[in-house]
C-alpha cells in the first residue's frame, strides 16, 4: 500500500513538473520582444524557449504543444534574430524538418500544419521563390493549405485560407511546371480569411496585394492606410511593427 502511495505521489509530481516547465517555456516565448531595437529581437529569450521546448519535446504528453511553440520560435528567430540570409536559412530549415515529422505524427493538427507551413514558406523565401517553386515547394504549400482548411477552417483567424490565398498570390507561373497559380483565387482566399475572424496585419498586407494587382487599387491602398493607424499589439509586437513597415513602403510605392 505505502509503495503505491510512494508511487501515485511519484506520478503527479512528475505531471505537475512537466506542466510547469512547459508553462515556464511558454512564458519565456510571450517575453520574446524584450529589449528589442526595432525590429531586431534579443536572441537570448527565444534561445531559452528554443531549449525548453525542445526539452519538452521529450514527453509524449507535451509534444505536440511543445512542438508547435518550437515551430513558432524557429519562425521569429530567423525572422527578427538574424539577419544573415545563410543562418537564416539553416533555422527555418529547422524549422521545416521538425514541421515534417509533426504532421507525420500528427496529422490532424492543424497547429502542426500551420506552422510548418510557416517555416516552409520562410524557408523558401530565402531559398528563392522561382528555385522553391521548381522543387515543388508551392505544390506542397497548396496541399498542406487545404488540409488546414479541411482540419479547421477557422485556426489562427483562417489561416489556412490565408496560406492558400499566399500561395496563389506569390508563386510564379512556370509553364509545364507550375500553371496553377491565380490571383482571383488569391483575392478569394485571401478575402475569406480577412472576414473569418480578427483580421491579422499580415492579412491584410496580402490582401491589400492581392486587391491591387486586381485593378481594385483604391480599396487596397485604403486597407493600408487604415493598417498603419492601428495600435501594435503588445502580444505580438514585432510581428505587427514589421506588417506597419511592410504597409508604408507599400503606400509609398503605390501613391
Amino acid at each position: 500500500m505505502k509503495s503505491l502511495i510512494v508511487s501515485t505521489l511519484s506520478f503527479f509530481s512528475f505531471i505537475f513538473a512537466n506542466s510547469a516547465n512547459m508553462d515556464s517555456a511558454i512564458s519565456l516565448y510571450d517575453r520574446r520582444a524584450e529589449n528589442a531595437i526595432g525590429l531586431i529581437a534579443d536572441s537570448k529569450i527565444i534561445d531559452k524557449a528554443i531549449v525548453m521546448f525542445t526539452n519538452e519535446m521529450k514527453n509524449s504528453d507535451s509534444e505536440l504543444d511543445a512542438g508547435v511553440y518550437l515551430l513558432r520560435c524557429y519562425y521569429y528567430k530567423g525572422k527578427f534574430c538574424v539577419k544573415d540570409d545563410d543562418k537564416r536559412k539553416n533555422i527555418y530549415n529547422e524549422g521545416k524538418l521538425l514541421g515534417e515529422k509533426l504532421i507525420q505524427v500528427y496529422s490532424e493538427s492543424a497547429a502542426a500544419h500551420y506552422w510548418y507551413l510557416v517555416n516552409l514558406g520562410s524557408w523558401a523565401e530565402i531559398y528563392g521563390i522561382l528555385s522553391a517553386a521548381k522543387e515543388g515547394v508551392a505544390n506542397t504549400m497548396r496541399e498542406y493549405s487545404q488540409k488546414i482548411i479541411s482540419i479547421d477552417p477557422n485556426y489562427s483567424d483562417g489561416g489556412g485560407y490565408f496560406m492558400l490565398g499566399a500561395v496563389h498570390l506569390k508563386s510564379p507561373y512556370i509553364p509545364f511546371i507550375l500553371s496553377w497559380p491565380n490571383n482571383e483565387k488569391a483575392l478569394k482566399y485571401l478575402t475569406l480569411a480577412y472576414e473569418m475572424g480578427d483580421s491579422t496585419p499580415s492579412q491584410t498586407v496580402y490582401l491589400a496585394r492581392a486587391l491591387y494587382k486586381n485593378d481594385e487599387k483604391d480599396k487596397a491602398i485604403s486597407l493600408l492606410s487604415s493598417l498603419i493607424e492601428e495600435p501594435i499589439s503588445e502580444s505580438y509586437k514585432l510581428e505587427d511593427l514589421d506588417q506597419h513597415e511592410i504597409g508604408k513602403k507599400q503606400l509609398g510605392e503605390w501613391r
